[in-house]
């Protein structure tokens, strides 16, 4: 289970887990009679009123029913990965007393360290049975064990991984039919409130159920590297849980279990699994190519405050600024361009920069998906025609254009910049990228670019409209340091 162990008085926490075994003593009452009667007996003494037991009693009916129908599809998964370190080269002398020595030239060992976490079977294709679980349970592992709830052990194989969203795949084979296929259900139907039951293996103890409601849903994973959205619950989560599910009152998986902020390192309450809405597909993925195939834009998305919305002109507008686009990429052959704010894909509304990561990498490549973007005072609708992703192309910084996130000159920036003369009209430069067009034009970081292609600027709105004319080449004017200059011409 990944947790995100939150920071106090800026010391990083770490927790220590300690076990230790409770026994509780029971006084056994002896009850005559049948099973009928001796709940009779019981109720007519119970401070509960009797129709509140049968509702009480049929909830736990419910609850039994749901256990007994998913917990044989829940498999816990036992991994052995092989480790590289780099080994010391004088072996075991004491250097505690005396320091460590400035050598190098130790040579590489390899160890073996287990791990184990939990996973759900989605699907059978003949004797094959498909586990779905967590990139950081399996996705490096080099042995894989799957165990099931009467104690049967197979061995297991990696089918595909993907670490950008934390998911991966393992199958195993039995002809045994009776084995169980959980059923997905719908997490965009899920609801804030709901009721639902986290599955798995906490701590080793597999086969394990705990019940909770759905405390909110569309968490963001930027905290921890992940591009998904999450399902938040207050059912116990520990280490052991990942990869397991998260199921409703229909027995349906809704969601796999995958971290959980903490600042002790155990369960306090706040556990998130991934939406299984948006690991459907990955299933397909997996099976056909061993890996996720993401659809590509060629946009850089940023998160940017209420300050900046508002000197951009979208104030109040839910959506995604595109700081930057890559050359020749699908969004710049659709019409897209530095400083629009993407509003709308295919009709639906874009809430944040992760939803929209999400969508577009959803889509196939070869699609053609419509796109509704504020420009200035204009709302301009594009058709984009999207591309496989790349890595290679993708991380070319060679080609995003245009190298650099502009910022307004508020109040504070000018602060932060010691830019006293109030005649100074433009946009800051910060996040310039090496081996981009800002670094070949010299721009830095702190600068500021009072013109383009010759055309003052007094605005951020003013700054994307002029470089938005800019089609087959472009310099700026920049002051630093008391003074102004122009830069190079960079031709596209």
């Amino acid at each position: 289970m990944k947790t995100w162990t939150k920071r106090i008085i800026g010391i990083s926490c770490a927790a220590v887990l300690a076990f230790g075994a409770i026994s509780l003593s029971c006084r056994k009452t002896p009850v005559n009679g049948s099973a009928d009667t001796a709940f009779a007996e019981t109720r007519t003494t119970s401070p509960i009123p009797a129709d509140s037991l049968k509702m009480i009693q049929a909830m736990q009916d419910a609850f039994r029913s749901i256990s007994d129908t998913l917990l044989p599809s829940v498999v816990e998964i036992d991994v052995t990965e092989t480790k590289t370190v780099q080994s010391n080269p004088l072996g075991d002398l004491p250097f505690f007393f005396f320091g460590m020595p400035n050598q190098g030239g130790g040579r590489e060992r390899q160890y073996e360290q287990q791990g184990l976490g939990s996973g759900v079977i989605v699907r059978r294709t003949g004797n094959t049975l498909y586990v779905l679980t967590n990139n950081h349970v399996a996705g490096e592992a080099t042995k894989i064990s799957v165990k099931l709830n009467d104690g049967r052990q197979f061995d297991g194989k990696l089918v595909g991984a993907d670490s950008r969203m934390d998911v991966a795949l393992v199958s195993f084979e039995s002809s045994d039919k009776s084995i169980p296929v959980a059923s997905l259900g719908d997490s965009d139907a899920v609801h804030t409130g709901d009721l639902c039951f986290a599955m798995g293996a906490p701590l080793g103890y597999n086969q394990s159920v705990t019940q909770g409601i759905i405390s909110a849903t569309g968490r963001s994973g930027s905290d921890i590297g992940n591009i998904s959205d999450f399902i938040q619950t207050d059912a116990a989560i520990n280490q052991g849980n990942s990869g397991g599910p998260l199921i409703n009152i229909y027995g349906e998986v809704i969601g796999i279990n995958t971290w959980i902020a903490s600042q002790s390192g155990g369960s306090q309450g706040l556990g998130f699994a991934i939406p299984i809405n948006n690991i459907k597909s990955a299933i397909d993925d997996f099976i056909s190519n061993g890996k996720l195939a993401y659809g590509w834009l060629g946009v850089s998305l940023v998160d940017i405050s209420s300050e900046y919305k508002s000197a951009l002109g979208v104030a109040d507008k839910e959506g995604a600024f595109a700081s930057q686009i890559f050359r020749d990429s699908p969004a710049q052959k659709g019409g897209i361009q530095p400083g629009d704010y993407i509003v709308s894909l295919n009709g639906k509304s874009v809430k944040s920069v992760n939803q929209l990561v999400r969508d577009v990498g959803s889509l196939k490549a070869g699609s053609t998906v419509t796109f509704e973007v504020l420009r200035g005072k204009q709302t301009v609708k594009l058709s984009v025609k999207i591309e496989a992703r790349s890595e290679n192309v993708s991380g070319d910084n060679s080609k995003l254009w245009p190298g650099f996130i502009a910022v307004p000159l508020t109040e504070k920036t000018r602060k932060e910049l010691k830019l006293d003369n109030a005649r100074i009209q433009g946009v800051a430069v910060t996040s310039v990228l090496e081996k981009s067009p800002a670094a070949s034009l010299r721009l830095q970081n702190g600068d500021v670019i009072t013109a383009v292609n010759g055309k003052s600027i007094s605005s951020i709105e003013d700054f994307y409209a002029e470089l938005g004319k800019a089609k087959r080449s472009v310099n700026f004017d920049v002051y630093s340091n008391g003074g102004t200059i122009t830069t190079g011409t960079y031709k596209f």
